[in-house]
């Protein structure tokens, strides 16, 4: 699976745009100024999140196996605009104080009960968040916004400047699950054990057998 095929298919998991897949595809480095740290306590908070949206399995291991903590914190300070490492770090901010508010206790002092309830919550308000008037508006003029400045660049023979343009970020929840999905199925653990795979592939089987349940193939 190459890069292009997982953020497609990450998107297609989620019905919509991968935050930080064109700077990802392009192979470059985000040079903007960073919006925001990583200490090994959010790393290990972002290890908890991850699995409890992918957790370990008899037949799998989880996000964390993946280490997908250290590559949300790659991809948010090298692939994320700074408007979109903002809306990372503060949506964070915001996970953790409503676990706070809601259990007295920190996300990784939870149960794996409690965990999986509060991420199915954040969930749905997450959903619910995309859909409201307000999020369509605040996206549509934002976009507005970016695609008349990138006219305005080119304008000026900036060809560059779609590669700069920004997305408007969505709710938090959302990045943490793109990141997680996108992480964990392009690992080495993901990618060899949750799905199934082949290193060296050969000519296409269209009648390949399949049973019920068999997972899916990573190539």
């Amino acid at each position: 699976m190459n890069r292009r095929e997982a953020l497609s298919r990450v998107g297609i998991l989620l019905g919509g745009t991968v935050i930080g897949a064109e700077v990802f595809l392009s192979g470059c480095k985000n040079a903007a100024i960073k919006a925001g740290t990583f200490s090994p306590e959010i790393v290990a908070l972002l290890d908890e999140v991850g699995e409890t949206i992918i957790p370990t399995t008899p037949d799998s291991p989880g996000a964390k196996a993946a280490q997908i903590g250290n590559f949300m914190k790659t991809i948010v300070t090298d692939c994320y605009r700074e408007n979109e490492q903002k809306a990372f770090h503060e949506g964070v901010g915001k996970l953790q104080e409503a676990c706070e508010a809601k259990y007295k206790k920190g996300f990784n002092d939870l149960s794996a009960t409690e965990k999986t309830a509060f991420l199915t919550e954040l969930d749905k308000e997450a959903k619910a968040f995309s859909k409201t008037d307000a999020y369509k508006k605040e996206k549509e003029a934002f976009d507005a916004k970016q695609d008349e400045w990138v006219k305005a660049e080119e304008a000026k023979k900036n060809f560059g400047a779609v590669k700069l343009k920004q997305s408007y970020p969505p709710h938090y929840f959302t990045m943490l699950k793109q990141l997680t999905l996108w992480g964990y199925f392009t690992s080495k653990p993901g990618a060899e054990q949750a799905l199934r795979y082949i290193e060296t592939p050969g000519k296409f089987d269209g009648a390949y057998p399949y049973k019920k349940g068999d997972k899916a193939w990573a190539l």
